[in-house]
């Protein structure tokens, strides 16, 4: 099969992963930059310019795009989907697991269990917000960021007050989140790929920060899903509409919490901590999708 990423560093380790598992497969495998991609809508004949020339026809696309440029990916990801191209995440399913309050809106209405939430307005009394929360601390989170940037424990009113007034001056949506202490500073990611969890790490936080994020220096080690985390894993990737997603929560005393979706996981770490050839597994799925003409 001929195979197109789309993404804007070919030398990243996830694209660099996909593109070694679909060669070892005998599969023709294309980096496509989507920042790059000239749309032309026609009626039954819509198609892709890229860097002037038109895009031959793939037979599957896998998305690799990033918060920054979302809506960019999501019209690309649009024009393959009218092509009759498979792709592994829709544009809608990715840009609604991308806007956080959007993702749990979703997961709420279908009965998961999250934190305790509040969309923050402009000029809204954070003290109310708070109380809401159960009390400070709480979590004050920027809706579209990833990483764990724009991620911020707030341990007093002040803090609140002045973080989400300093975002809301940036026009960034913000939400207040509750505090799940029991968690200590660790959480877990779990891969999805078809309705199969097939790999799973616990991260945990830095001493002295609270953000689990390997990005931010955190650790992971492999870790053994009980059959209710591996039945929440799957459920919630099928209620986002995604193929391929990975699922964070916080192990709490009430059970799993869902704190995020990803469309677009990235593969380094939990392929290194685990050892398992995650991009292998796409690469299967793919083939199976394309064979039962998914």
């Amino acid at each position: 099969m001929k195979i197109a990423i789309l993404s804007r560093g070919p030398q990243l380790y996830s694209t660099q992963s996909l593109i070694r598992a679909g060669i070892k497969k005998g599969h023709e495998m294309h980096v496509v930059d989507h920042t790059r991609c000239s749309l032309v809508l026609e009626r039954d004949c819509p198609r892709i310019l890229y860097q002037g020339h038109r895009l031959e026809r793939f037979d599957a696309v896998i998305p690799r795009i990033g918060a920054s440029v979302t809506s960019i990916g999501a019209s690309v990801i649009s024009q393959f989907e009218n092509m009759n191209v498979f792709v592994t995440a829709n544009a809608s399913a990715l840009i609604e697991a991308r806007d956080k309050l959007r993702c749990l809106h979703r997961l709420a209405q279908h009965g998961i269990q999250i934190p305790k939430t509040v969309f923050v307005a402009s000029g809204q009394n954070m003290q109310a917000a708070v109380s809401q929360l159960g009390g400070l601390p709480v979590v004050v989170k920027l809706l579209e960021g990833t990483h764990g940037i724009g991620v911020i424990l707030a341990e007093t009113f002040r803090t609140v007050e002045s973080t989400v007034e300093a975002f809301q001056r940036l026009n960034k949506r913000v939400m207040l989140q509750e505090f799940i202490r029991e968690a200590k500073g660790s959480d877990v990611r779990v891969l999805v790929v078809n309705n199969q969890v097939v790999a799973a790490m616990e991260r945990q936080a830095r001493p002295g920060e609270f953000r689990s994020n390997l990005h931010r220096g955190g650790s992971a080690r492999q870790v053994r899903l009980t059959p209710e985390e591996r039945a929440l894993a799957v459920k919630v990737v099928q209620i986002m509409g995604l193929h391929v997603g990975g699922v964070d929560f916080l192990r709490s005393e009430r059970g799993p919490l869902i704190m995020e979706v990803n469309a677009s996981p990235g593969l380094e770490g939990i392929e290194t901590v685990t050892g398992i050839n995650v991009a292998g597994r796409i690469i299967q799925f793919i083939e199976q999708a394309k064979a039962s003409n998914l």
